[in-house]
């Protein structure tokens, strides 16, 4: 939604960005002077999922109905709009609210799928749950309404037009021009501010030809039950075996630090996986989990060895984005190979590499920790790849596709 309201802005248009308090936007957002930021207020909900499944509904509930109100006055005080463009999921209260303020202040309502809320709330609540089957009834009542639709996969355009009549037009995410590899100064710039605060090793990845290199692993994350945090901790500790680290033996010197992994973000898993890994005793991996702030983000992913995606995806219809990400400075990246969807964003051997269970995740961090890659194997031929296609960017894309559905 960022890069949206940076595009709208880029071409002339007034963006007013209305979303919930909490983490701050992109630099390139805060220094656009024709983007202005709307925030709701949220802090008292961030606790619903603590507790059973009755709390998460009830409060839930409560939330939805206090975001629907300061949502609706927010918009009807805003300048009247032309387009009103809405994010799903999530599907309450922002579906409803924004036809309603569309269709009264006499704007178009365009509706960019990424993926389907109630496919979400099942994870969670189960598919027969009466919640879920409201959410469901929710998305496909507004999304006959909407006067336009975007779709982050062709597999999920499809669904629509099938299951919800809706016809949209495929956009997918692609990175910023600010996504690129960083420079030998803000490289060691970011190490060094990462290493003071602990995050990864003093002597690392930008020092290479100084010291013991360690490569570097970045798995951004949303900390949502939609990611696989058990395959990560069980990929870990059989990696830590075969690096011979925890007292096992191994052809390496024991003890000796192999990988650092970094995973990024703010979510409501963060807190239980901390405490889950600290009961693990890993010696050649490094694991820690920081919040990168924006302007860092960019130069942190172009520095990684490899990108890490445990997306598992509630409906098999979306794509990760941090798959875009890395792609701008030409990093490979290894996703967990959760439906066929995938296909349209990483080929193995091409964007990235796949895995399917902890062994193969395990076989690919052992892999780059030693060096021992197989030269004609997948993590191989993506770098190959990679370093000959670059990465199509997200303005070329948002100006060909996007923009003729916001004119139209």
């Amino acid at each position: 939604m960022q890069f949206h309201a940076l595009s709208l802005a880029e071409a002339g248009g007034d963006v007013d960005l209305v979303g919930l308090e909490g983490a701050p936007v992109h630099a390139a957002i805060a220094a656009q002077p024709r983007i202005t930021q709307r925030r709701l207020p949220d802090a008292a909900y961030r606790s619903r999922a603590d507790g059973g499944v009755r709390r998460f509904v009830v409060l839930s509930a409560f939330r939805a109905a206090a975001q629907a109100w300061g949502l609706f006055w927010m918009l009807r005080r805003l300048p009247r709009p032309d387009v009103i463009l809405v994010q799903n999921p999530p599907a309450v209260p922002t579906l409803a609210v924004a036809w309603l303020v569309a269709r009264l202040r006499g704007s178009r309502l365009i509706i960019d799928w990424h993926n389907l809320a109630h496919t979400i709330a099942a994870v969670r609540l189960g598919d027969t749950h009466r919640a879920v089957r409201a959410l469901a009834r929710s998305e496909r009542r507004w999304s006959r309404r909407a006067d336009g639709h975007l779709a982050v996969s062709q597999a999920l355009a499809n669904w629509l037009l099938r299951e919800y009549g809706a016809t949209a037009t495929v956009l997918y995410d692609r990175p910023l021009r600010s996504f690129e590899p960083p420079g030998a100064e803000k490289r060691q710039a970011l190490w060094r501010k990462l290493a003071t605060a602990g995050v990864v090793p003093e002597v690392g990845h930008p020092f290479r030809g100084a010291g013991n290199p360690v490569p570097l692993v970045v798995c951004p994350t949303s900390w949502t039950p939609d990611e696989d945090f058990d395959l990560l901790l069980e990929a870990l500790e059989r990696a830590e075996r075969a690096l011979g680290g925890g007292g096992k033996p191994s052809g390496l010197p024991e003890g000796s630090l192999k990988l650092s992994l970094v995973l990024t973000g703010r979510g409501e898993l963060r807190d239980a996986f901390e405490t889950r890994l600290s009961k693990r005793t890993l010696s050649a991996i490094r694991v820690r989990t920081a919040w990168i702030e924006p302007e860092d983000y960019p130069v942190l992913i172009g520095m990684a060895d490899l990108g890490l995606c445990l997306h598992q995806s509630s409906s098999g219809l979306d794509l990760p984005m941090k798959i875009a990400d890395f792609r701008g400075p030409g990093v490979p990246v290894a996703a967990y190979d959760y439906a066929p969807v995938l296909s349209e964003a990483l080929t193995n051997g091409s964007e990235g590499v796949t895995f399917k269970d902890p062994g193969q995740l395990a076989n690919l961090l052992v892999a780059l920790a030693t060096g021992n890659a197989d030269p004609d194997g997948p993590l191989a031929r993506s770098r190959q790849w990679i370093a000959s296609h670059p990465s199509p960017r997200w303005d070329d894309q948002w100006r060909s596709v996007a923009a003729p559905v916001f004119n139209r």
